[in-house]
């Protein structure tokens, strides 16, 4: 890896020293003619490779344009064409006076409408990732799943077959649609929304995407400029915002399994002036499942206010409501000593008579952004999130080779509450020849997640129940109980039941561009200062860690990239030795190579990359039934390639297509005969794609069909056992597809999962069984969709 850092540094400093040709720039912004910012109009050098769209803030920049006279084009579907004269001048940016489009906002409404449709790429991030500038210029594996990738799958959550575009992305079995754990290069993803770091043991409830935009993946550490995030990666949840464009729109979809879902998306103007903006969205949903005596019934709203004081400042006030009702958590497992997949895919261990786990959610944002001058901006915002549990899980006490079990149903009542604030600063500045574009901030942050895990009883008596009885219907249970709830949850969660964490972190980063920012070195660095007291053991943590980044760009749409940065993560734990929980150290090393093709119609990224984590921790493969012992291994070592296209290849087809190839292992353990394991929670190869094509004239116009897969090949499990002649879990493969027919304001979405009916799971050994949760077969749902 080092040589190949190496040589491309020396190919970048070659490279630079060959760009003979003088470069400038352009930059400006468009406006409707009420003044509000108008995203996704096309900028173009007339006659050239050129071009760009508009920001949501109606603001564009094209770089490394040779200088001379051009004509500057301003495009956007259903209105005239602009035209504007322009110079670029060696070594300088010009600015552009604001583009007025003649039409107001509720003008502007159905020809905004059109130009956002059919997006599966998206050139830039969101502000709450904080870094102000093109993904293609960013040196890190940055992709964004937009709002129409998500639309066309008909994904309803967050753990509903989102990480299919993304490559190396995997999800373990684990409770649920309750909240989402997501594994790439090595190991868990940090959950973050709207650039907070929610990231928790349980909790809180996963993103419904009724009021979800996109979603971002950050791959290797960024904790530098979020707050402490595993070195593996981010995913960051980016919420609707008001746009200033009144529009709305209404759902259903019908599936499988008794799925009904509704949502209703509002957007608009609440002033006539348009400074008093809003949006709304509201979801209802009750789905059963194809295990018998399970259901998981939602609602959601999400309503949104913004107001724009004055020509430079917006408040934004966001509250989230999530509430869920769903049957016992823990009835998703099954269990067999004769391995995986023995027992019918819709088999449960589940009875009707179980009380349910109901969730109440709420997360409420406050946003403030001030442009202090045409370079400089500051935000600030706070976010407080409260979620609320009442229920049980279940799991066995005890799996005989006869098909006797003894199923175990403990109480789970929790509370997590988080509190964050965050402050950062954007600008650019020149010094000489070098453009500086620098980012300062501060984290604050405070988690409190406490549990009762402490009562329990048994369902079943000695030999009650056999996994193998013919008649499991006539099958006798002990019965259930009531747990007592006459305490404070405070109180009854005790010492171990509590986990809390506060941090404060300072980062500062500069971006320096060289040659007009051909060249970009990023310098960056994070103190962090941790706090834990977890399972009734504290602990302290103090680290600043660096971050070096190479970008150089061959072209306008093309860029190379070399990556160095480290990462600080406290844990969580109680280790058997009662040793201290140590935190996880991670070193990553990451070269790559990006391309927008067709003006930024589909992009490309390939990555290569290997990272060093010290302190890594999993379950104890010696903990008995109960038990929650971790173990850590010195270090573990993940390297990979990654691969990911996403876009508009012609007119009409849209693809989603990625690869992964991860390997990742015990490099270094005071216990020998780890070293060489492999880590758990990864599949070695991993392939996914989603391929849509929409008619674009005659008859068939507007009709479209869509197929997509998911490969996953030498898959490990959720935790390393150390034990010989265990069974592997199989290669994994899923094949999806569906129709459709859109026009104008209507869109009829029907999509088929699982066409194979292949019996799909994933599972791990644990004692002397093995445990799974299986997929549902062939299922369908069907969605109906109107733009008003």
């Amino acid at each position: 890896m080092k040589r190949k850092i190496h040589l491309l540094l020396w190919c970048l400093c070659l490279g630079s020293g060959i760009a003979l040709a003088q470069t400038g720039g352009i930059r400006g912004k468009i406006t409707s003619a009420d003044g509000n910012p108008v995203e996704s109009v096309t900028v173009h050098l007339k006659g050239t490779r050129y071009g760009t769209l508009s920001t949501d803030e109606g603001t564009y920049e094209l770089k490394n344009i040779k200088t001379g006279e051009y004509t500057l084009q301003i495009s956007l579907i259903g209105l005239e064409t602009r035209e504007q004269a322009i110079s670029v001048q060696a070594g300088q940016v010009t600015d552009v006076a604001v583009i007025s489009l003649n039409e107001n906002t509720n003008q502007l409404q159905e020809v905004m409408v059109t130009a956002g449709r059919g997006k599966y790429t998206d050139p830039n991030i969101s502000s709450s990732l904080r870094l102000a500038a093109p993904i293609v210029e960013i040196p890190q594996n940055i992709q964004v799943i937009t709002s129409k990738v998500l639309s066309d799958q008909l994904v309803t959550s967050m753990s509903d077959g989102v990480i299919r575009n993304i490559s190396g992305a995997t999800k373990l079995e684990h409770w649920g649609d309750m909240y989402s754990r997501v594994n790439a290069r090595g190991g868990r993803l940090s959950a973050f929304r709207n650039g907070m770091n929610i990231t928790s043991s349980w909790g809180p409830l996963n993103e419904d995407m009724s009021f979800v935009d996109h979603i971002e993946f950050v791959k290797g550490p960024a904790g530098f400029m979020m707050s402490n995030g595993d070195p593996t990666g981010i995913y960051n949840v980016v919420t609707k915002r008001p746009t200033g464009v009144t529009k709305g729109e209404a759902s259903l979809i019908l599936g499988s399994y008794d799925f009904y879902r509704a949502t209703l998306d509002l957007d608009g103007k609440l002033s006539a002036d348009g400074r008093l903006l809003y949006r709304f969205n509201a979801m209802g949903q009750t789905k059963n499942s194809f295990r018998p005596n399970e259901f998981n019934n939602r609602y959601s709203i999400a309503p949104v206010i913004s107001y724009r004081l004055n020509d430079r400042t917006t408040l934004t006030a966001e509250y989230i409501y999530q509430y869920s009702k769903m049957s016992n958590v823990g009835s998703y497992y099954l269990f067999d000593t004769r391995g995986y997949a023995t027992l019918p895919r819709d088999y449960t261990f589940a009875e009707r008579g179980l009380d349910p786990t109901t969730i109440n959610d709420h997360n409420l944002t406050v946003n403030i952004q001030h442009q202090i001058n045409s370079d400089w901006k500051i935000t600030a915002q706070g976010s407080y999130f409260n979620y609320q549990q009442v229920g049980s899980s279940m799991w066995v006490n005890s799996v005989n080779p006869n098909g006797d079990i003894i199923r175990n149903v403990s109480i789970w009542d929790a509370s997590n509450i988080m509190k964050f604030g965050q402050v950062y600063v954007n600008g650019t500045a020149q010094t000489g020849g070098i453009q500086h574009r620098v980012l300062a901030g501060l984290d604050l942050g405070n988690k409190e997640y406490m549990a009762d895990w402490n009562q329990a009883f048994d369902l079943d008596t000695v030999g009650s129940f056999n996994i193998y009885s013919a008649n499991r219907a006539a099958t006798p249970y002990y019965g259930f109980r009531s747990f007592d709830r006459s305490r404070p949850l405070v109180q009854r969660a005790g010492p171990y039941g509590v986990l809390m964490q506060s941090y404060t972190g300072a980062y500062l980063q500069d971006e320096l561009g060289f040659l007009n920012n051909r060249i970009r070195l990023t310098l960056a660095g994070r103190y962090t200062d941790v706090r834990d007291n977890s399972y009734g053991t504290v602990t302290n943590g103090k680290r600043f860690t660096p971050r070096v980044g190479l970008s150089f760009s061959i072209d306008p749409q093309t860029s190379i990239y070399a990556l160095y940065d480290q990462s600080f993560v406290p844990q969580t734990g109680i280790r058997r030795d009662g040793g201290e929980v140590k935190p996880v150290t991670g070193n990553n090393r990451e070269i790559g190579l990006k391309r927008d093709w067709f003006d930024g119609r589909w992009s490309t990224t390939l990555t290569l990359y290997s990272i060093l984590q010290n302190n890594q921790s999993s379950a104890d493969p010696t903990n008995t039934a109960g038990e929650q012992y971790i173990i850590q291994f010195g270090q573990t070592k993940t390297q990979g390639l990654e691969f990911d296209l996403r876009g508009e290849i012609v007119r009409g087809l849209n693809l989603v297509a990625n690869y992964a190839l991860t390997d990742s292992k015990i490099s270094r353990s005071a216990t020998e005969s780890l070293v060489g394991n492999k880590v758990p929670g990864y599949a070695k190869h991993n392939a996914n794609a989603w391929l849509s094509y929409r008619v674009q004239q005659g008859a068939l116009r507007g009709f479209g069909a869509s197929l997509g897969f998911t490969y996953q090949g030498e898959r490990t499990t959720w935790a390393w056992t150390g034990a010989t002649g265990q069974q592997a879990l199989p290669d994994y493969f899923k094949l999806d597809g569906g129709l459709f027919w859109e026009q104008d304001r209507f869109r009829v979405t029907a999509n088929v999962f699982n066409l194979t009916d292949a019996y799909l799971y994933s599972g791990s050994p644990y004692l002397s069984f093995y445990y799974w949760q299986a997929e549902p077969g062939r299922n369908s749902r069907i969605g109906v969709s109107y733009r008003f």
